[in-house]
């Protein structure tokens, strides 16, 4: 096999289109794109010209020769994800983007949020003649989850922070850093000074953990450590309680596996990472050596990805365990990528215990499956994690759901508690704002008003506003093409707004910020 995909990928597609021989699979116009974890490499067509290593935004591509022994694993997961008979297509196809056509002055684009999905609008809308864009953000820092969402570990996801330097040296780009919309300036004003405003917000907060002893210190959010250990700015200051030897996590997604691992990890090997100092300071202290990630389904419902749990279980320093009552069965999973998944939790569930010296332990995450949290305990802070095991039942509205067995509590003791549940958006003040879905209402990427769902000319929206907290970092792009295609399609029918002078806006935000980041 020539070149192999490796756990960094993040479905950002720009290899598939690199491909001359079209051996990257699935492609975005093939019906499993939207909910592969991974891509991969056909190792019959593929012709090792290494023309998708460069595409790659994060580095996760690479000749099999120069896979390290901890990636060796996805020789086999590339091998057995390849056979299916998918017809030969010279490229993915993609949705054409939408020419804008001749105008008489710039357009003047705004965009709310500097994330993946702002800037992979504001490239797409700068490959247009004469559009100019201003990326507002109310952090000081750019990049979103990209910056404060990927662990520290991770170098080579982090990596796409270089495709976003080049999209920021485009002319015709802008940032406001530090410039709070709704705050600083209403959505109004924005509106009114701009041809067009996309809001790329994200889902910059969690759902909260839903029961009693939630509210306890020591019990708080897995997004909440993530920014601590980041150093975001809403969380640097956050209190982390590491004075008791285990940690519980409920959920089990990529986020509730990069924090567990972080936990588990020696400090020494984060010290060369991005880390920020004070969370390296308080790990070298950390008496944690047991991390328990709860999952309230099983096996087959894991919201961790392949590729995620190939790179824990190789880790030699952590012993990875798995707690899954009732049996591992790959053939419960539902795609290919589930059932390798599962077979994959079957041997970390038969690898022989790893010997180590009694005076210096591994440290270890356990993967608990069909577990429910009934409560955090403790009087004055969280001292442990009242429990119980579930099982699948169907209710009135015909769903299938995890029902705690009463019968069967018991209280994991623990001095942390994390809720790693999921992601949710926060309204913009004067933004219609849809609190069950917890989204921006849209149609095709154009906003919708909170009333008759008519489009509110010159509003749109991207990314996990738009959508929903799904996707990798790449998926923006498609979502991005749809938003922009969109709004230039308006632009050339003449639906947007006029927008008033651009100076006027500046003497605005100069008087509301008076030194607003650019970069």
């Amino acid at each position: 096999m020539p070149h192999v995909i490796t756990q960094a990928c993040c479905a950002d597609a720009s290899c598939v289109h690199a491909c001359p021989v079209n051996c990257i699979h699935p492609t975005p116009d093939e019906p499993d794109f939207a909910t592969a974890e991974m891509l991969y490499i056909d190792p019959v067509s593929c012709v090792d010209c290494g023309a998708c290593v460069g595409a790659c935004p994060v580095g996760a591509i690479m000749p099999h020769t120069a896979l390290a022994p901890e990636q060796q694993d996805f020789l086999g997961i590339n091998e057995a994800l390849t056979g299916t008979g998918r017809p030969a297509r010279p490229q993915a196809r993609v949705p054409t983007l939408v020419r804008l056509g001749p105008t008489r002055t710039t357009l003047r684009v705004a965009v709310v949020g500097a994330g993946p999905a702002a800037l992979y609008a504001a490239d797409e809308l700068l490959r247009q003649p004469g559009v100019e864009v201003t990326v507002f953000d109310r952090l000081p820092v750019p990049h979103g989850l990209a910056r404060y969402g990927v662990a520290p570990d991770h170098t080579s996801t982090r990596a796409v922070a270089d495709l976003f330097t080049a999209i920021e040296d485009q002319p015709g780009f802008t940032y406001r850093l530090g410039v709070h919309v709704g705050e600083d300036v209403t959505a109004e004003e924005l509106a009114a000074h701009h041809h067009a405003v996309v809001y790329a917000t994200g889902a910059g907060t969690d759902r909260p953990l839903d029961i009693p002893g939630a509210d306890l210190p020591g019990s708080t959010s897995a997004t909440q450590v993530v920014g601590w250990y980041n150093d975001h700015p809403d969380h640097a200051d956050a209190h982390v309680p590491l004075d008791h030897e285990r940690a519980v996590i409920v959920g089990n997604g990529n986020v509730a596996l990069d924090v567990a691992r972080i936990l588990a990890t020696d400090p020494e090997r984060l010290a060369d990472t991005s880390i920020a100092r004070h969370a390296l300071e308080a790990l070298r202290g950390s008496r944690v050596r047991e991390v328990v990630v709860l999952g309230r389904r099983g096996p087959e419902h894991a919201a961790f990805t392949l590729p995620e749990l190939v790179g824990l279980a190789a880790r030699d320093d952590i012993e990875l365990l798995i707690d899954a009552p009732g049996g591992i069965d790959p053939a419960a999973a539902t795609t290919r990528q589930g059932r390798l998944t599962m077979e994959h939790l079957v041997r970390i569930a038969d690898r022989p215990p790893h010997d180590a010296p009694e005076d210096a332990p591994r440290r270890r995450i356990i993967l608990r499956f069909r577990t429910a949290p009934l409560e955090v305990t403790g009087s004055s802070r969280a001292e442990g994690l009242r429990v119980a095991r579930t099982e699948l039942a169907t209710g009135a509205d015909g769903r299938v759901h995890a029902v705690p067995c009463p019968d069967s509590a018991e209280t994991i003791a623990a001095g942390l508690v994390l809720g790693s549940v999921g992601y949710r958006g926060v309204e913009v003040p004067g933004v219609p704002f849809d609190p069950e879905t917890s989204t921006i209402p849209h149609r095709g990427g154009r906003v919708l008003d909170g009333g008759g769902g008519s489009e509110l000319p010159g509003l749109y929206v991207v990314g996990w506003i738009k959508r929903g907290p799904r996707g990798f970092i790449g998926s923006n792009k498609t979502c991005a093409r749809e938003t922009v295609n969109a709004l230039l399609a308006d632009a050339n029918e003449g639906r947007l707004p006029t927008p008033g002078p651009a100076a006027r806006f500046e003497e605005l935000l100069r008087s509301r910020r008076p030194a607003p980041a650019t970069v």
